[in-house]
């Protein structure tokens, strides 16, 4: 991490050929574009020179002519993981660093930025289902294997794991599975270790568990593979542990708003109308905490669904937690959500 940025300081009318020379002594292949307040407007790279020389642009012309002026950035203080998922997402190597004004305080550098903690935590992912509410997309692809941006979708919660520590991985799969198979692997090229739940029938959201090939011995995360979601999961654990649950859900909130004015009475008299009212609710997200013990609750082989294996965890004592997420959240069960998320990808995890 860069904490004396000066020598990387360049302005839009500098001549691009003086700033050739800040990128050379810098060593970091970027400089930074600020204006007269030093607010950072842009960034330029050998790249944006070399592509502005192509296009006829001269080394005399000012820094304006060739810089990129929407930068990827992060606020001081971010996360040497999200920083590192960030650079990881967007390819890049270099990422400024910006105080609440928008002045460039450090440059995080890819291979520079702490690498996250490996935890020995087993994640769960449940990409069996069949994706009928968005066929015919799914009649020749599972629905984890959809793309946003320009990766499937399982790939992006494979990717958001590991950038948080997560390296062992579980997928259940049914539905298509050679797709996801032949396209992960044993995870190796994704940073990652992955074994596969082969449900030979459809064992709903929690039954898959009982056919895991080794009892995890630690609390371990399950997660469904129809979710983009920026979720801190290590904080969810923590949360588990401190609550002493046998589970616990992440939920989220949902807001639901009746487009009427709702009338209440007291038989035929009006007592009061309310507009538009909005009710807030939390939802099942989709992401479970499970200590191991709550594996003893399911019938080998039997589909189960995970709220019935909840209400199995609170009806024999045990406690089940619930853990609001406040981060980025969509469930991709429809043509609408997918196309959301489509839309949002960039601005996830940045």
């Amino acid at each position: 991490m860069l904490t004396d940025i000066d020598a990387l300081i360049v302005r839009p009318d500098d001549k691009i050929i003086s700033a050739m020379k800040v990128l050379d002594a810098g060593g970091k292949q970027v400089a930074l574009v600020v204006n007269d307040d030093r607010r950072l407007v842009a960034t330029l790279t050998d790249g944006d020179v070399r592509r502005g020389l192509l296009n006829g642009i001269g080394l005399d012309d000012p820094v304006s002519k060739v810089m990129c002026a929407n930068p990827i950035t992060v606020r001081s203080g971010e996360l040497p993981e999200t920083m590192r998922q960030i650079m990881r997402r967007h390819g890049i190597h270099q990422i400024p660093i910006l105080d609440a004004d928008g002045v460039p305080c450090a440059l995080g550098v890819f291979d520079e930025v702490e690498e996250p903690t490996a935890r020995d935590t087993r994640v769960v992912l449940m990409a069996g289902g069949l994706g009928t509410r968005l066929r015919p997309l799914t009649e020749a692809l599972p629905k984890p294997m959809l793309p946003v941006g320009d990766k499937p979708l399982l790939e992006l919660i494979i990717q958001n794991f590991v950038a948080q520590g997560f390296r062992k991985f579980d997928i259940s799969v049914n539905y298509r599975r050679e797709a996801i198979q032949d396209y992960f692997g044993d995870g190796r090229q994704f940073g990652c270790h992955i074994e596969y739940v082969l449900e030979q029938d459809r064992m709903g959201t929690a039954g898959a568990l009982s056919l895991l090939s080794e009892r995890p011995k630690e609390p371990f995360l399950v997660m469904n593979a129809d979710l983009l979601t920026s979720a801190n999961f290590s904080t969810m654990l923590d949360h588990h542990a401190l609550h002493g649950a046998a589970a616990t859900i992440g939920a989220r909130e949902y807001t639901v708003e009746v487009p009427f004015g709702v009338v209440s009475c007291d038989g035929e008299r009006l007592t009061g109308i309310v507009e538009k009212p909005v009710h807030r609710h939390l939802v099942n997200a989709g992401i479970y905490a499970l200590s191991p013990g709550a594996l003893d609750l399911l019938e080998p082989g039997r589909p189960t669904d995970m709220p019935d294996l909840l209400k199995k965890i609170m009806g024999s004592g045990e406690q089940v937690s619930v853990f609001p997420l406040r981060e980025y959240w969509l469930d991709i069960g429809a043509f609408s959500d997918l196309e959301r998320a489509r839309e949002e990808i960039s601005d996830v995890f940045s």
